[in-house]
């Protein structure tokens, strides 16, 4: 989803339901990312403080989100793209978003190159091939499985 254009309506909604502060790292207390699940941020704060010594910042670009702030992404994403099968791929409804359920965070560049690396030694994998972005904690051995997007994910089914 282009995140060029941001509504008023999830400008109004704020840090309080999950918008992510500029600058935001994984260290933060913003509710994007205090409101995670705790093992998910323990196990990023391990990696980001292992990349931190190769000079790599975990900067969040969304964490945990509201139902409402999730609702709004998925509003933008049907305009977007223009149908809901289409926003699927892209963003899931409140009710299975990882992200409402604090189980997923999307990284800025630098940490997604360092966590394609290292990150399954924390636990730290990619679920979507469209998103680059978006990890989750796979405690688990071996990775998760890889899905094209979103809608190919049986936990997001609406």
């Amino acid at each position: 989803m282009s995140h060029s254009t941001i509504s008023p309506a999830r400008r109004a909604l704020g840090p309080a339901h999950g918008a992510v502060p500029a600058g935001t790292t994984v260290f933060d207390d913003a509710p994007a990312v205090a409101n995670l699940d705790p093992d998910l941020l323990a196990a990023l704060r391990r990696a980001a403080a292992a990349a931190a010594g190769e000079g790599v910042v975990f900067l969040v670009n969304g964490g945990w989100r509201s139902p409402a702030y999730q609702e709004e992404l998925l509003s933008e994403a049907v305009a977007e793209h223009g149908s809901p099968e289409a926003a699927a791929r892209w963003v899931s409804t409140p009710e299975t978003s990882a992200h409402v359920a604090g189980r997923a965070i999307d990284l800025g560049r630098d940490a997604r190159a360092w966590l394609a690396v290292h990150g399954g030694a924390y636990g730290l994998h990619r679920v979507y091939r469209n998103e680059p972005w978006h990890f989750e904690l796979w405690p688990w051995p071996g990775p998760p499985p890889l899905y094209a997007d979103p809608s190919h994910d049986p936990r997001t089914r609406r």
